[in-house]
Formats: C-alpha cells, structure tokens, sequence
C-alpha cells in the first residue's frame, strides 16, 4: 500500500475534514487534486504552528460564545415572569396560539435581549394560565422562561 501524505486543509471537504484539519489523504489525491485546486497545504513546521494557533482562537471564541449565552441566561432569570395578553373565548380558551415570535418580541421589549426566534420552544398553548417556555441560547446552555397568558 502507498505511503500516505498528510496535509492542511484550506476548506471544507466533504466526507475528509473541516477548513484547518489534518489529513492523511492518498499521495495522487493530494498531488493531483487537493494542492493545484487549492484546496490543502503541505504540512511543515510553520503550518502547524499556524494551525495550533487557529484552534486555540477558535477555542477561545467558543468559549467566550458560551460565557455570553450563561449571562443572557442568568438575565432572563431575574427578569421574572412574562404576560402576554390574548383574546379569549369561553372556558378561558384563546384564539389562535402564543407563538415563539411573540414570545422572542416580548423578551426583546421586558429584558432588552434579542433571541433568535428559532431557539425558542413554545409548548403548545390554548388556554390562559401559565406556562414555562425553554429558549435555546447555545448549543450547551438553555433558559427557561415562564409566560402568563391573561384575557385582553
């Protein structure tokens, strides 16, 4: 079997590796197609280096993503909770439904903090009363938040 070529990737390949990863790759992939494309370096001493010291910044970006995410966090706890008017029918039965976008607006104007609307998870909501709303603030990190729907 060929000796294989390691190497330093400049972009994302698919089923191979993310931009910066080591590789071993076949040395006819790397030679004919990976290196003229433009695609992977040659690993040599200042490459690595160069490498060691992208992951140590993307660490610290992640790290200081997930620090901001628990302060958001710690900020919709103390805010308490949130009411949302709504129409309602008989039996305490509102029209139509509390939605993450309404929910993210309230959040917006109560705490000052944007969410992505897309992090939240509303359950599903009917009737006035309380209810306890999981916003997705990082991968790692979650919040609850409770909402009170009253008659308008």
């Amino acid at each position: 079997m060929a000796k294989r070529i390691q190497l330093v990737l400049n972009k994302d390949v698919s089923k191979l590796g993310k931009s910066g990863d080591l590789v071993d790759v076949a040395p006819g992939y790397a030679r004919n197609y990976l290196i003229p494309q433009g695609i992977a370096v040659r690993t040599t001493p200042g490459v690595l280096r160069q490498v060691e010291r992208r992951r140590e910044a993307e660490r610290q970006r992640l790290l200081a993503e997930k620090q901001q995410a628990e302060s958001r966090k710690a900020t919709l706890e103390v805010v308490g909770p949130m009411t949302i008017a709504k129409q309602v029918g008989e039996k305490d039965a509102i029209f139509g439904t509390v939605t993450d976008r309404e929910v993210a607006e309230l959040i917006q104007a109560k705490a000052g903090i944007e969410i992505d609307r897309r992090g939240i998870e509303v359950p599903e909501i009917h009737k006035t009363g309380s209810y306890k709303v999981e916003i997705k603030l990082h991968p790692e990190v979650s919040a609850t938040v409770e909402i009170q729907v009253v008659p308008s």
